[in-house]
């Protein structure tokens, strides 16, 4: 319990419906503990709703998130610390999401060794609301044969039927397991593990992060007779396929965990930043370098400095030089111009660029 608070310190994280922060359930819970930890052990706890919070996609659509108290988090923190071990080793290989060792680099990585052997044709599967559709039975039922604890599988059947707030009113559900809990990216891995066995019978190339699954054929025939398989083993787990953003197509027109794969005219087969990557980049770059808001040169560059380096972290893969060029040059574009429009006045540009170092006359050059 002890590694588990630490972990939900660091995460950090907003407060659940009792509104209490970190630090405020950190005092609650020195009195609170021995009487929470007895529930647990005689199985009569009851899990808190969680908070319904919606976070705006690109596409205009929401993702739901259900945001548990900072006390659920730490009990699922420690329930993932004990589960993990037990269910991880029995996982696919071919599953790279939320898995100890494994990121999604990894899944980009295996994809290219798949598209360089002569796999050019990729089953992009997408699923409709994943985590808002997972079946609460069917889910329990494949838990239970991995987990022999009768009073794990009730605390987790308890946190499944918590319910979620929305606008003071508790919704009880039936389905679904909201992001936002620890638990909920170990539960769909345990549901989808169906799948990734039934293709890995059959042989198949295929890498899959979370819900997200693209399987690897030579041909476009061989990809739609996969895309029947996924279908019939989506329908076994009620989960439905999201049929717009879903294809059987060539590899090198789709993307993957936001990278794009393109080929040479050696024949290599190399990575690159999707199209799809580059444009919300430029968006969160223009946001963060607007040219209103009363912020200082120095704030600006902070905060575009710590996102600069988380995006060049996860994209570190691309091998695409000139896009770095290319984007190294629009930043500081927009920082000129930005800079430029507090200056103001062509005078006091013209004094700030002499103090620069630029030299004197140089409008005359």
């Amino acid at each position: 319990m002890q590694r588990a608070w630490k972990r939900v310190k660091a995460n950090k994280g907003a407060a659940g419906v009792d509104g209490l922060d970190i630090a405020q359930t950190g005092t609650c819970l020195k009195q609170a503990w021995p009487s929470i930890r007895q529930q647990l052990l005689d199985g009569t706890y009851r899990p808190r709703p969680v908070r319904r919070v919606g976070i705006p996609k690109p596409d205009g659509s929401e993702r739901e998130l259900g945001i548990p108290t900072v006390t659920d988090r730490l009990i699922q923190q420690a329930l993932l610390q004990v589960l993990q071990p037990l269910i991880d080793p029995t996982s696919s290989e071919h599953s790279y999401g939320f898995r100890p060792g494994r990121r999604a680099r990894d899944a980009v990585l295996a994809a290219q060794r798949y598209v360089q052997q002569g796999c050019h044709i990729v089953v992009d599967v997408d699923l409709s609301k994943f985590f808002d559709r997972v079946n609460h039975d069917i889910l329990i039922d494949r838990l239970s044969k991995r987990v022999k604890d009768a009073g794990v599988i009730r605390l987790i059947r308890a946190y499944l039927n918590a319910g979620i707030m929305d606008g003071g009113v508790v919704i009880e559900r039936v389905e679904g397991t909201p992001q936002g809990g620890p638990l909920s990216p170990l539960l769909a891995k345990v549901l989808l593990d169906e799948v990734d066995r039934e293709l890995e019978r059959r042989g198949h190339c295929f890498a899959r992060y979370a819900d997200d699954c693209n399987v690897y054929v030579r041909s476009q025939k061989a990809g739609e007779r996969v895309m029947r398989l996924l279908r019939r083993c989506y329908d076994k787990l009620r989960l439905k396929i999201n049929e717009s953003k879903s294809a059987v197509t060539r590899v090198f027109s789709r993307k993957l965990l936001g990278y794009a794969l393109w080929q040479g005219r050696d024949g290599e087969v190399r990575r690159a930043v999707s199209e799809k990557a580059l444009k919300a980049f430029k968006q969160r770059g223009r946001q963060l370098t607007r040219r209103n808001g009363g912020r200082s040169m120095a704030e600006v560059v902070e905060k575009l400095r710590r996102y600069l380096l988380g995006w060049k972290g996860y994209f570190g893969l691309a091998q695409t030089p000139r896009i770095w060029r290319s984007l190294d040059g629009w930043i500081r574009r927009r920082l000129r111009a930005l800079q430029f429009k507090q200056w103001r006045r062509g005078k006091t540009i013209y004094r700030e660029l002499i103090g620069l170092g630029l030299p004197r006359g140089w409008r005359n050059r």
